[in-house]
């Protein structure tokens, strides 16, 4: 009943607020500026409110995006000062990813006894992971195109002073990237592709020795694979405040005017993604003979965390466990879900190829088809190192732009809605991801659906 309340209390004084911005907007009556701030802290209030109630992270973040844009709109030079806080959430997301990986990695290979097994699923799921990436890389690109959502974006005099130097990269030093000439230098320059490569060797390597020396190892891995889950829990607590002050710098610095370019954005990727996953992973689901609706219920759970925290490691645990419980054998999935988790992130991959080009676009830049396929293989390169985490998919924008001559400012603009740009392509993640675990079941013989 309270939670209830709280939402009609949130309904009602949202509607005043849209009510009296209408009526003002459109000369039916003239409000004055003080009622208008009014009604929109009204109605800010009314949310945080429901919020409370609520008691989900998904409702702050959401309650956060809409106080930033206020704070910036209404007080442009707090609303600036607030980036350290959204930076400060940039750098603790980034501390998760190499870990994690290398710990759900190893455990992922080196928890088989047969080696020969797992060579024979490395390949099969990599050339799945390639195909369906490259189809989600392709929708994208086609998307961006045809909605051409950063067209007419004026470049914000003085940015390009606020921002680091960017070295680009030539083909030789892409390649040279992917493997590792120190881990510690590795993790500590965030390059993520090279910590996948010493963790597949490195659970290789572990696999091979004997048991009595592998048990430890193993149990340390899964451990650190736990604490690092509960580590991204803490973080993504402070989600809200670092959301709410990147969308709070964005409205700050350049306006509200800014957002209606964005918000094309926003819906070029959500219609791009629901493309992708009814005219892709749907087929592929039918044809590979996935009982679907034992699969959206086991993939229900997982997806809400996805959706909710931004994570899909958060969604990991129960991700596994379901689809342990449908019928997927547990060395499957043990080794097919870490591992997509850095090569088949679909909904990562589609998002990249199209920001790029909407980078181009806000630059005013002529990106032939050409050239977008040769910055679309790029991606598919750079991209398997994102490793699903929050924010991680910035980074490996930042280094494509920079390696074919864009500048880096649309990207920051970008960062005002990633949140829910986030939300969307993570939820693809999993679903993805669970998918290509039943996929390579099936092709290994090794499905066997639980019936209801």
């Amino acid at each position: 009943m309270k939670l209830n309340n709280s939402g009609y209390t949130a309904l009602i004084t949202v509607s005043i607020a849209a009510i009296l911005l209408f009526l003002n907007q459109y000369n039916i009556f003239t409000i004055p500026d003080v009622a208008l701030i009014f009604s929109r802290w009204l109605a800010i209030a009314g949310l945080v409110f429901y919020a409370i109630m609520k008691k989900s992270l998904t409702s702050w973040i959401l309650v956060s995006m809409v106080i930033g844009a206020e704070i910036g709109h209404d007080y442009p030079q707090i609303g600036m000062d607030l980036q350290v806080l959204s930076k400060i959430f940039l750098k603790m997301i980034k501390t998760i990813v190499a870990p994690l990986l290398f710990a759900t990695l190893v455990y992922g290979i080196a928890g088989h006894a047969d080696l020969k097994q797992v060579g024979r699923m490395g390949w099969k799921s990599i050339l799945y992971f390639e195909v369906v990436t490259t189809i989600a890389l392709f929708i994208g690109l086609a998307a961006i195109n045809i909605s051409q959502a950063g067209v007419g974006i004026k470049i914000p005099a003085g940015i390009h002073e606020e921002l680091p130097a960017v070295t680009a990269q030539t083909t030789t030093d892409i390649i040279l990237h992917i493997f590792p000439e120190n881990i510690a230098k590795s993790i500590a320059e965030g390059q993520i592709l090279q910590v996948v490569i010493f963790s597949i060797l490195f659970g290789i390597g572990l696999a091979m020795v004997r048991e009595d020396k592998r048990l430890p190892m193993l149990n340390f891995v899964e451990s650190l694979s736990e604490v690092m889950f509960k580590f991204t829990n803490i973080v993504m607590y402070f989600a809200p405040i670092g959301v709410g002050a990147a969308i709070a710098y964005t409205v700050g610095h350049m306006g509200l005017g800014i957002l209606v370019n964005l918000i094309q954005l926003l819906a070029t990727l959500y219609v791009a993604l629901l493309v992708f996953l009814l005219g892709v992973l749907l087929p592929i689901a039918l044809i590979v003979g996935v009982p679907i609706k034992q699969f959206l219920a086991a993939i229900a759970g997982p997806v809400s965390i996805a959706f909710a925290t931004t994570s899909s490691e958060a969604a990991l645990p129960r991700a596994m466990e379901n689809l342990e419980k449908m019928g997927v054998p547990r060395k499957i999935v043990a080794f097919v879900m870490p591992t997509g988790y850095s090569f088949n992130l679909d909904g990562t991959t589609l998002y990249l190829a199209l920001a790029t080009v909407f980078v181009g676009q806000a630059a005013g830049m002529n990106l032939t088809f050409g050239h977008q396929v040769i910055i679309g293989f790029t991606l598919m390169l750079t991209s398997k190192g994102v490793a699903g985490v929050p924010r991680a998919s910035l980074v490996i924008l930042l280094g494509t732009a920079a390696s074919f001559g864009m500048p880096t400012w649309p990207i920051f603009i970008i960062l005002g809605i990633d949140e829910l740009m986030d939300m969307a392509r993570t939820s693809v993640n999993v679903i993805g991801n669970c998918l290509a675990t039943i996929v390579v079941a099936k092709w290994e013989n090794e499905f066997h659906p639980v019936k209801d």
